[in-house]
C-alpha cells in the first residue's frame, strides 16, 4: 500500500519561509518523478514543482519559480519542497504526489496515481 504523508504546514507571515516534507513507503520511491500541487478555495489543482527520479532534475511552475525548491532524499524516501518569500497567494493545501509520467506531462494531476493527504499553508499579508 502506497502513503504519502505531508508534514510542515502552518501559519507564517509574507515575506516568510515554511519547508514541506513528504515520506513515501509502499512504492520504489527511486523510480517514481514526485511532485508538489496545491489548491487554493474555489480553485483548481495546481502544479507547482516536480523533481525526477534519478538525477533529480527540477520543474516548477512560473509562480513560484526562484522561491520555492524541491529536492528528494533517496535514503530517506523523502521529497521536500522549500518555499521562501512567501505570499499571501501562496495560501492553499498542499499535496504531494508521486507517478511515472513523461517529461512533456509530469505537470498534470492526473499523471500522478498516489497523493498524500494534504497540509495547510496560510500566508498571512
Amino acid at each position: 500500500q502506497v502513503r504519502l504523508v505531508e508534514s510542515g504546514g502552518g501559519l507564517v507571515q509574507a515575506g516568510g519561509s515554511l519547508s514541506l516534507s513528504c515520506p513515501a513507503s509502499g512504492l520504489t520511491f527511486n523510480t517514481h518523478t514526485m511532485a508538489w500541487f496545491r489548491q487554493a478555495p474555489g480553485k483548481d489543482r495546481e502544479f507547482i514543482a516536480a523533481i525526477k527520479a534519478g538525477g533529480g532534475t527540477t520543474y516548477y511552475a512560473d509562480s513560484v519559480k526562484g522561491r520555492f525548491a524541491a529536492s528528494r532524499d533517496r535514503g530517506k524516501n523523502t521529497v521536500y519542497l522549500q518555499m521562501n518569500s512567501l505570499k499571501s497567494e501562496d495560501t492553499a493545501v498542499y499535496y504531494c504526489a508521486a507517478g511515472t509520467p513523461i517529461t512533456s506531462a509530469l505537470r498534470l494531476a492526473s499523471m500522478y496515481p498516489y497523493w498524500g493527504q494534504g497540509t495547510q499553508v496560510t500566508v498571512s499579508s
